[in-house]
């Protein structure tokens, strides 16, 4: 029996529910921590990033109309499919960030039960948001929280998958879409992630992940009129600074970089940076001749 050749996978962007490959027909090198090469990745194109916009933006109504139930459903659906493909993503992980199994498989286990965490939030998140507000006035007066829109992520550089996740999850949890770009070292992982999404009942569109040089497509999602908030979690101080001017001209929400421990627990910050809050008057009315009100 003669020899068997080696299928190596091809790596995609995921844009819209779909994989193309970029625009630009450009790929650049991946290697492991030793410099020894694993793929070739998309080099994806600032045209690459206004079409996952679009394809953002196209997914909002949907994914925020959704009931928060059905939103937590489809991100545990999430878990389940990275559990049952657990061995590749700790080996994606271990070749990227050059641990060992049994550290990879810590951090895989980890990130997945991320994903549980913030889907049991999606619907108990208005809860700590909302309130009803005490105002001088026969009204009612009632504050509740709705998602952003589209917002635009620069992933961890040195996290590239439970950081990602840590990133990505809050964000759709609370009803937002995202332009997701991934680790330009290590961008193995969130490629594959995007194979897990794919077949996980999240309606394309809702996550979009881009691979590339974060310098080339981050000027372009900052500065998009379309994105109504970025979080700046894998830019470093000076290149956030410049970002960060590039979105005030639409007033996006922006969040800034800072260290972070993405083994700790998350808190309900990265949910809460991408809400906007709206408040109802209602005046309180009568009820019969006796002017009770309710």
């Amino acid at each position: 029996m003669s020899e068997r050749l080696t299928v190596f996978k091809t790596y995609k962007l995921f844009v819209g529910g779909k994989f193309p490959r970029s625009e630009s027909g450009r790929v650049y090198e991946v290697t492991d921590s030793k410099g020894n090469w694993l793929a070739n990745a998309p080099q994806s194109s600032r045209k690459d990033a206004r079409d996952a916009v679009v394809a953002a933006r196209k997914a909002v109504g949907g994914w925020s109309g959704a009931t928060a139930y059905n939103r937590g459903q489809v991100l545990y659906r999430v878990a389940e499919m990275l559990e049952g493909r657990k061995d590749q993503f700790v080996r994606e992980v271990a070749d990227a960030e050059g641990l060992s199994k049994a550290k990879a498989a810590a951090v895989v286990d980890a990130a997945i039960d991320r994903w549980v965490w913030y889907a049991g939030w999606t619907d108990k998140i208005g809860q700590i948001t909302g309130s009803t507000n005490p105002v001088a006035g026969p009204f009612f007066n009632v504050s509740a929280t709705e998602p952003t829109g589209v917002v635009a992520v620069l992933a961890p550089q040195e996290s590239s998958f439970l950081g990602l996740v840590s990133v990505i999850a809050p964000a759709i949890a609370t009803g937002n879409t995202v332009v997701v770009v991934a680790s330009e070292k290590a961008p193995l992982p969130a490629l594959s992630l995007g194979e897990v999404l794919a077949t996980s009942d999240v309606p394309g569109g809702v996550v979009n992940i881009l691979s590339g040089r974060t310098a080339e497509m981050a000027p372009t999602l900052a500065s998009h009129q379309d994105v109504n908030a970025i979080d700046l979690a894998g830019a470093d101080a000076d290149f956030a600074k410049e970002l960060e001017i590039a979105a005030a001209d639409n007033l996006k929400r922006v969040l800034r970089p800072r260290p972070a421990d993405w083994t700790a627990d998350p808190g309900t910050e990265r949910m809460t940076a991408f809400l906007e809050t709206r408040t109802v008057w209602h005046p309180t009315g009568s009820l019969g001749a006796g002017g009770s009100s309710y």
